[in-house]
C-alpha cells in the first residue's frame, strides 16, 4: 500500500469517527420534551442477563457504574430471595422484577405467572418499582392470553404496584398489530415497551404500522432500551455508524414516553437491555462477541441519563 493511499484510508477513518462522535453527542445532549411536571424522577436500572458473578458482585458493579437500580427475575428460592435483598440493601438499589410461564400448554402456564407475580408483590422486604410480565405465548388463543391481564389488573389494584406486559418476540405482545388488539381492549393495560422484538418481528422500522406504535406508546411505562433492526433483536453496537439511523429512531419513539412522564410528573424507569451472546452477534468458530456487553448498556445508560435527565 502506497503512503498517500494509506494516509487517506486513516485520514478517512478519523473523518469518520468524528463524525460517529459528533452524532452520538447530539443524541446524549439533554432534552426537555414538553412541560415538566412535579415529581418526574428518571430511574435507569442495569440487567442481570449475562453477568456471571455473585448477585452482590453484580450490584456492587451496577452501583459503581451509575445506575440507580437493577432489574432481575423474581428468585423462587429463599435463599436467592435472601442474597438479592441484602444485596439490595447494602448498595441502596431500587429493583424491578421480571415474572413469567415457561410452560407450554396454557393452564400451568398461567399457574406459574400466577404464582410468580404474587409472591413478588407481596413479598414485604422491598417493594418493587414495578414488575415486567412475561406474559402468555403467541400461540395461545386471544381469550388465553387476556387470562394474564385480567390477573395483573386485579392484583395491581390491590397491592399498588404497577404490572407491566412486555412487548416481547414469542409472548402475547409479540407484534404491534396483535398487541393493538389488547391495547384497544384494556384500558388499564401497562406496557413494557421493547420495541427492538417488534423491528425484528416485521423486518422494517414500524414506518407502515405508525398509528398502531403511536397507540402502544400512550400506554408504555417502562422501557427496554435495547436497538434492534430488521434482521435482528440487537445491533451488534449501538456506537457504530452503521446503525445511527436506527438508534435515533429508537430514540424518538422514547422521547415521546418520557415528554409524556415529565408533562403529567411521573416516574420513568428504563432498563438498559443489551444481551450476551447469542443475542450479542458473535465471531464464527470462537463464538467471540463483536461488542463489549457490560461497555455498550453503561454507554446507553449515560447516554439515557444525559439526553433525559
Amino acid at each position: 500500500m502506497s503512503i498517500h493511499r494509506r494516509a487517506f484510508l486513516q485520514n478517512t477513518a478519523t473523518a469518520t469517527a468524528a463524525m460517529v462522535l459528533a452524532s452520538l453527542d447530539s443524541l446524549s445532549a439533554p432534552i426537555w420534551p414538553g412541560e415538566k411536571g412535579n415529581g418526574f424522577e428518571l430511574i435507569i436500572l442495569a440487567t442481570s442477563w449475562g453477568y456471571e458473578g455473585s448477585i452482590d458482585a453484580f450490584c456492587a458493579a451496577a452501583k459503581k457504574e451509575g445506575y440507580d437500580g437493577i432489574e432481575v427475575w423474581w428468585p423462587t428460592e429463599k435463599k436467592a430471595q435472601d442474597e438479592l435483598f441484602a444485596a439490595l440493601k447494602k448498595h441502596h438499589l431500587s429493583v424491578g422484577f421480571l415474572c413469567g410461564g415457561h410452560q407450554a400448554e396454557q393452564p400451568a402456564h398461567l399457574k406459574t405467572f400466577v404464582e410468580m407475580v404474587e409472591a413478588a408483590t407481596t413479598q414485604t422486604i422491598q417493594k418493587p418499582l414495578y414488575i415486567n410480565c412475561h406474559s402468555g405465548r403467541d400461540y395461545f388463543s386471544f381469550d388465553q392470553n387476556k387470562a394474564f391481564i385480567d390477573f395483573t389488573n386485579k392484583q395491581s389494584k390491590q397491592t399498588g404496584i404497577l404490572i407491566c406486559h412486555e412487548t416481547h418476540r414469542s409472548r402475547m405482545l409479540f407484534a404491534a398489530h396483535v398487541a393493538r388488539n389488547f391495547i384497544e381492549k384494556y384500558p388499564d393495560l401497562r406496557l413494557t415497551f421493547d420495541v427492538s422484538h417488534w423491528c425484528n418481528v416485521h423486518e422494517s422500522m414500524l414506518a407502515d404500522q405508525a398509528e398502531t406504535v403511536t397507540l402502544a406508546l400512550e400506554r408504555v411505562s417502562h422501557i427496554h432500551a435495547r436497538i434492534g433492526h430488521p434482521e435482528g433483536p440487537q445491533v451488534n453496537d449501538p456506537r457504530a455508524p452503521e446503525w445511527e439511523a436506527i438508534v435515533k429512531q429508537h430514540v424518538e419513539w422514547w422521547d415521546k414516553v418520557v415528554a409524556r412522564k415529565k408533562k403529567n410528573g411521573e416516574r420513568m424507569t428504563i432498563l438498559t437491555e443489551f444481551g450476551p451472546p447469542d443475542y450479542m452477534p458473535t465471531l464464527p468458530y470462537t463464538r467471540q462477541p463483536l461488542a463489549d456487553q457490560w461497555a455498550v448498556n453503561v454507554y446507553m445508560m449515560q447516554l439515557l441519563r444525559k439526553r433525559y435527565q
